[in-house]
């Protein structure tokens, strides 16, 4: 009866209120503030699994005969298809290949602690069995089964965390849906009657036919005020108290959150938090989208996004007949049978103590550090800053033989020269007392044993209106890319501090890794080290800056500076005179010169 009455709050407030929905509402990063207590298994699992699978997937990004480039699961939207004519691809979905065993088998073997699969994306069509509306897999199409149903219990048996998502607001197949304005005048649309009709009504049927459920992935927030999110938010704990709630459901109330599509925060963020990615470049199946993630890349990834404290969700897009694609099982078991050696250095981790080096990055448990060496340099000695009175042993992770090590002032050096050069060959150093965080103050250890170094935008200090901010482009629709860049940088007072520490003295090229556009271009700026000025001519390599155009970025060198020893030197870069923002630095790129 309680919960009667709240659905009865949410659907009084929906009907007399009429919000429209800005773009700036779509990806909610604020969460409440207040920590949900079943939380803790989400911040210790690291790895989930998403999986973006609909109509979509059987159109596989054509059209009529003609190829879409860009994220499938868009499709309607950027060939403007009538929601009409679109719904006929329902009639021939019959993905007889889909085995709900054999997905959660994969997806253990991929070593993901939790799985995510979209009940109803932005298309409207259910994935589930529906009394809500007839479009959906079981009633709307020659399938008529339920897969969520056989999802469900195949995960809830084998012990693997699941949950669904749900497009709450952006429903294209619905003439008071969000954001369908090539079928319907969004001005004229009760976007409330859609959630009373539609969007919370099968909410409620995920929440009350699906057994125990540990996530809804909301996405795509809008038409709801804070005190409606709130109501949705209690009527759903009414059902499952259990249930996380992703920050995309709104008005900052989500129990944890998601950074944007492709995206990992520039530095550590504490509290319980998602980078998502895709496999590709799509997130729904596109049957000419082969740019698949390596093994490598992934488990790059995987370790850099627990690094800042963080769990990623990888998605995979089976296709039509629900089949994953094959370089994303051959790819994901290798991280998988990856993470069966050094999981380790993943599951139950914290952010990394030590900053980013040259040789990879770290994460952390109490006691332990675990150095996740991706580069191996020259002399095959790891640098590891600022813990030597605190270090007690170092060992491989993978086979445990002991490691030696020095320590060299306040640094250790472990050699690590019979260590395998491979995608992540993971170190553990066992210490004692407290390490304090490195911030995002630390100089970047320079030395001659990389060819290259890269000093990030994050890692600065601004002065004036300098400042570092994500920088957001596309290759193609809904492919973003997240660069930190320092901007607004226009007049000599605006202006950016970089440290380096180096190890050996030797010539060092400074280069400038930058995006300028037209109104930027042929200005002067100064770039300061060893206190003499080098000034230079910025490049143009775009018109115009447009998030959904492709970033593009130069790497322009500066400098040569020669260093005569050891010690931590500053590099400045600031506009020479008054003008328009000067670039957007993304890096400065450090070259030893041998």
């Amino acid at each position: 009866m309680r919960y009667i009455t709240t659905l009865i709050i949410v659907l009084f407030l929906a009907s007399n209120a009429k919000a429209q929905a800005p773009e700036g509402e779509s990806w909610d990063k604020n969460i409440s503030g207040k920590e949900h207590p079943n939380i803790q298994w989400f911040k210790d699992a690291k790895f989930g699994l998403f999986i973006h699978w609909g109509l979509y997937s059987a159109a596989a990004g054509e059209w009529q005969g003609k190829n879409n480039y860009g994220i499938s699961e868009w499709l309607m939207n950027t060939a403007r298809i009538p929601a009409k004519d679109y719904a006929t691809l329902a009639n021939n979905f019959n993905p007889v290949g889909f085995n709900a065993a054999q997905w959660v088998k994969q997806a253990q073997g991929f070593g993901v602690k939790y799985m995510v699969v979209t009940a109803k994306h932005h298309e409207g069509f259910a994935m589930f069995k529906s009394n809500v509306s007839d479009f959906n897999i079981v009633d709307g199409s020659p399938y008529h089964k339920d897969p969520m149903k056989a999802l469900s219990t195949e995960a809830h048996k084998a012990g693997l965390r699941f949950g669904f998502y749900y497009s709450q607001f952006v429903d294209w197949h619905e003439p008071n849906g969000g954001r369908n304005n090539w079928d319907f005048d969004e001005t004229k649309k009760d976007y409330q009657a859609y959630y009373r009709t539609k969007a919370i009504p099968q909410l409620k049927e995920l929440l009350k036919n699906y057994g125990p459920l540990d996530i809804i992935w909301f996405d795509q927030a809008g038409g709801m005020t804070p005190q409606q999110t709130q109501a949705l938010i209690d009527s759903a704990r009414k059902l499952q108290p259990g249930t996380l709630l992703s920050s995309r459901i709104g008005n900052g109330l989500g129990d944890f959150k998601d950074f944007g599509d492709g995206e990992v925060p520039a530095l550590p963020v504490k509290g319980a938090w998602e980078a998502l990615f895709t496999h590709n470049d799509s997130w729904g199946y596109t049957k000419f989208d082969h740019n698949f993630k390596t093994s490598a890349e992934i488990v790059h990834l995987l370790a850099t996004v627990a690094s800042k404290g963080g769990n990623l969700i990888l998605n995979v897009g089976p296709d039509g007949n629900g089949k994953f694609p094959e370089f994303s099982v051959r790819y994901l078991t290798e991280v998988g049978n990856w993470l069966k050696i050094n999981g380790a250095s993943i599951y139950g981790s914290t952010y990394g103590l030590i900053a980013p080096q040259p040789w990879g990055v770290s994460t952390a448990k109490p006691g332990k550090l675990f150095l996740h060496v991706f580069n191996k340099p020259t002399n095959g000695q790891i640098v590891v800053p600022n813990i030597s009175d605190h270090i007690i042993s170092a060992y491989r992770l993978d086979n445990h033989r002991p490691l030696t090590f020095v320590k060299k002032g306040t640094d250790i050096l472990i050699n690590a020269a019979a260590m395998p050069a491979n995608a992540d060959a993971v170190i553990v150093v066992n210490y004692k007392g407290k390490i304090k965080d490195a911030g995002p103050n630390a100089p970047t250890i320079v030395s001659y044993q990389y060819p290259q170094y890269n000093i990030e935008a994050a890692y600065t200090n601004t002065f004036g209106k300098a400042s570092a901010k994500a920088i957001v482009s596309s290759n193609y629709h809904g492919d973003w890319k997240h660069n930190t860049c320092i901007t607004a940088m226009a007049t000599p007072a605006d202006s950016a501090n970089f440290k380096m520490r180096v190890t050996e003295p030797g010539d060092y090229k400074i280069s400038l890794e930058y995006a300028c556009d037209e109104k930027s271009k042929g200005q002067e700026g100064t770039l300061t080290v060893l206190g003499k000025d080098y000034n230079f001519l910025t490049l143009r390599t775009s018109a115009d800056y447009d998030t959904h155009k492709p970033g593009l970025f130069i790497k322009h060198t500066i400098a040569i500076a020669s260093i005569k020893k050891p010690g931590t030197y500053s590099i400045s870069i600031k506009p020479y005179t008054s003008a328009t923002e000067l670039f957007k630095l993304k890096t400065i790129v450090i070259e030893p010169v041998k």
